[in-house]
């Protein structure tokens, strides 16, 4: 190659003069100039230098070349009104790796090498088993085969010594025999059929494997030396009894499925249940009860599968804790009571915070969790509603607790809810303990609190009984500490324990749904420890915990026994009261999530099924009204308060229908749904976004917002109430006596009455008796005074009536004068 420049070689590379001197020079290529001429011996001696700079460590030996590359350039910028341009220096800097073609092919050659050799390795190994094992079956048949032909043979010598003596002792006769008669040739032995070697219809003996013998053909191996032995014997056999299957049945199944599980088509099924009165189709969900009658009359044996069996197997819940280290946890305290007995308030001063000012109307409407570090020990505290509408989130709370503290207030006493909430506590057999709260307020009378309880069987402890009483003030604060050391010595005597090295477990006490976060779940964990990461399954729902903060909002990793935490990541929003559970995995959570799901719907398809009670009932309800009502909740717990609260609103005439009820804010989706179904909407502590918005004002449709579960349930009966029939009602207001008939040419028949009682009026209706019985009833046409029209005629004043429509009118008869008027009904 001819010599060229410095310069024409910067061109060449389109690098930089100067740049390709310094490289140069670092090669020891020194005193060039732009215009000095380089040979090929100092291009290699740069390129050399090149690659070897590039190369990391000296890892690649020249297969790698990274080459940089420095630009500068200037742009103008405008400086705005009155300022002059600016000039701004532009430095772009580019870095490229080359990797050398031929070490890339190498690399992957080599690669398939070893994966070629370990798969040679791995086949070789299990051909290598399988001749051992070929090996092993043969010496074993040859053995059976030496062993049988060893007997044969021991056999064939007795007989044969048989045949020997009968033939010596019968030699004398047949010589003689053989002397008279000519020697015939011997015919040849028919050979005799075995019977399973008899052919059927299709050449072969059965349809059955035998129990020594496979039905699959085997591949064909190397053959080998020695005398080929044949094995007249068939390969099937008939089955000597009818095969008898456990088959599990689970809450609901399809009939598809349970023919699959008895080994039997689906058409012998479906005729089966036709000849037990049940018409079913091959997709029809079926009940388990039926499954089981249905499996017994096919001739197996039916087996009630629990749906917490697949649970259980895909979670592993039934692992032995007992070896965990069980350490002591704090105890879980929920607080009932009737509403505004002060068991927020009471809450508060305990935890030095201001919740009850917050709440909404100054009731509690949320099932609250709260861990409070107090000087005597860690308590966590569950404050339920006190309303009516909330004997759910109350019946929950009382389930999930340790100790449950009924709050009565000592100037009300015992209330409808008191006496729930001690209803509810003996029913998760929990032990109790009454705060007689606002003992500050002069009309308080303790003693005729604890009368009152002690009808409702819980006697105070200082009375013989076993329940703690303790007088406290959430106004004051008095005998707050007292409460503390009850609780605390209720919760020594119960010795409460949990291991908190194992997979958290827990409950959802509320869930909501965040515009922002997402589904917001709260869990109160009872064992283990629940840590930011771990996949967790509540209820259908599941995800991979994100984040947890305690109550106060403030981020946490990681939560233990009894504490509460609010959850992120969840696939949806959990029914509260659902159990909540650590999976190892996401596969397994999303197995059971999704059947739990299908099983609901499995559930509800065959609740659906149409009777012929429904049928007249739905004939009657035909004529009836209907108030459609979509609700939607900030919390679970409020949405199911509401919609259990509603429903119970519904009478005989209008029928109160929950079209759809859900957590988070009014959407666009729902907006559609209430137009379509001619819904009213109802949002509680929600409201609706812009797409929302906008169909409702196009569709003119009704929404409510409301933050005080009364005032919806209060509207809601009132609108009901008017879409009810008015009642008529009938008032007498006279009665008149008739004397005589007269004749008249203008108005027919006029009868001449004396008015007895109140007054009657002209158009009023009225009615006729006589002897007590109505014979007409119609309107006044006339009523005369003298000679003269009047409107009314008062009681002890005669006068002339005309009766419309009437021509039988009798001395003796009474008129009897009435007016209707429409009362509204009210629920």
């Amino acid at each position: 190659m001819a010599e060229v420049s410095v310069k024409q070689l910067a061109d060449v590379v389109k690098t930089d003069v100067k740049r390709l001197l310094e490289q140069l020079a670092e090669a020891g290529v020194a005193g060039k100039t732009a215009d000095s001429s380089i040979t090929d011996e100092e291009k290699g001696r740069l390129l050399a230098y090149l690659r070897k700079s590039h190369a990391p460590s000296g890892d690649n030996d020249g297969k790698k070349i990274t080459l940089k590359r420095k630009t500068t350039s200037e742009i103008k910028v405008a400086g705005g009104i009155g300022r002059q341009n600016k000039t701004v220096s532009v430095e772009v800097r580019k870095k490229r790796t080359y990797v050398k073609r031929t070490a890339v092919l190498e690399e992957e050659q080599k690669r398939l090498d070893d994966e070629r050799e370990a798969r040679e390795a791995e086949e070789a190994k299990v051909r290598a088993e399988k001749e051992a094992r070929e090996a092993k079956a043969d010496a074993v048949k040859r053995a059976q085969e030496e062993a049988a032909a060893k007997a044969k043979a021991e056999e064939d010598a007795r007989k044969q010594a048989e045949v020997d003596a009968r033939r010596a002792a019968a030699e004398p006769t047949r010589k003689r025999a053989e002397d008279k008669k000519p020697v015939a040739a011997p015919a040849p032995a028919k050979p005799v059929k075995r019977d399973d070697e008899r052919a059927t219809r299709y050449g072969r003996k059965e349809l059955h494997v035998a129990s020594e013998k496979s039905g699959k053909r085997k591949k064909k191996t190397r053959a080998r030396s020695g005398p080929v032995r044949v094995d007249g014997s068939h390969g099937f056999e008939r089955p000597t009894a009818p095969v008898v299957r456990e088959v599990a049945v689970p809450e609901t199944i399809t009939v598809g499925e349970l023919a699959q599980k008895m080994a039997v088509k689906a058409t012998e099924l479906i005729k089966a249940m036709m000849g037990m009165g049940m018409m079913a189709t091959i997709n029809q969900v079926i009940d388990q009860e039926t499954a089981m009658l249905v499996v017994e009359e096919m001739g197996h044996k039916a087996k009630a599968l629990k749906d917490t069996d697949l649970e259980d197997q895909v979670l592993g819940l039934g692992a032995d804790g007992e070896n965990v280290e069980q350490v002591t946890r704090p105890p879980v305290v929920t607080i009932m009571g009737h509403v505004d007995h002060g068991k927020t308030s009471l809450l508060d001063h305990i935890r030095t915070t201001r919740v009850a000012a917050g709440e909404a109307g100054g009731i509690t409407q949320h099932i609250g969790a709260y861990h409070v570090k107090h000087e005597k020990g860690l308590i966590t505290f569950l404050d339920t509603p006190g309303h009516a509408a909330f004997t759910a989130m109350r019946a929950r709370g009382a389930q999930v607790t340790d100790v449950v503290i009924i709050v009565v207030a000592a100037d009300d006493g015992v209330m409808p809810q008191t006496i729930e909430a001690i209803q509810h506590s003996r029913a998760a057999e929990v032990p109790m303990i009454v705060a007689i709260n606002k003992i500050d307020k002069p009309e308080a009378d303790a003693d005729r609190v604890k009368n009152e309880l002690v009808k409702q069987e819980v006697v105070p402890d200082d009375w013989g009984g076993d329940v703690q009483f303790v007088n406290v003030s959430a106004h004051t604060g008095a005998g707050i500490d007292e409460l503390l050391d009850a609780i605390l010595l209720q919760a020594e005597v119960l010795e409460l324990k949990a291991a908190p090295k194992m997979p958290a477990s827990g409950i959802v006490i509320e869930s909501t749904l965040d515009k922002g976060r997402g589904p917001v779940a709260t869990v109160l964990v009872q064992n283990g420890t629940l840590k930011k990461g771990d996949m967790l399954l509540a209820g259908a729902e599941y995800g991979r915990v994100k984040a947890m903060f305690d109550e106060a909002g403030i981020a946490i990793d990681e939560a233990g026994p009894s504490m509460p935490a609010q959850v992120l990541g969840l696939s949806g929003t959990p029914g509260a009261g659902e159990q909540a559970i650590v999976v190892a995995d996401e596969r397994k959570a999303r197995e059971v999530a999704l059947h739990r799901q299908g099983k609901h719907r499995d559930i509800k398809m065959a609740s659906q099924s149409v009777k012929l009670e429904d049928v007249f009932a739905q004939m009657g309800e035909a004529d009836s009204k209907a108030l459609n009502l979509l609700v939607k909740a900030d919390v679970q717990g409020s949405a199911e308060a509401l919609r259990d609260a509603l429903s119970q609103i519904s009478g005989e005439e209008v029928k109160v229908k929950i079209v759809s009820s859900g957590v988070g804010g009014i959407t666009e989706s729902d907006a559609n749904l209430a137009q379509a179904s001619n819904a009213v909407i109802i949002g509680f502590n929600v409201r609706a976004d812009a797409g929302a918005k906008r169909i409702i004002a196009e569709h003119g449709l009704d929404l409510h917002y409301y933050s005080v579960i009364y005032d919806a349930i209060d509207e809601v009966k009132r609108a009901v109430s008017g879409m009810l029939a008015p009642e008529i009602r009938e008032t007498i207001i006279g009665i008149a006596q008739v004397r005589e008939v007269f004749s008249s040419p203008k108005f027919g028949q006029i009868a001449g009455c004396l008015v007895t009682e109140g007054t009657v009026k002209r158009g009023a209706p009225i009615r006729v008796l006589r002897d007590n019985v109505v014979v007409f009833q119609g309107e006044l046409e006339s009523l005369r005074r003298f000679k003269d029209d009047v409107n009314k005629v008062e009681a002890g004043t005669e006068c002339g009536i005309g009766v419309k429509n009437y021509t039988d009118v009798r001395a003796g008869d009474q008129i009897e004068a009435f007016e209707r008027t429409e009362v509204r009904r009210t629920l």
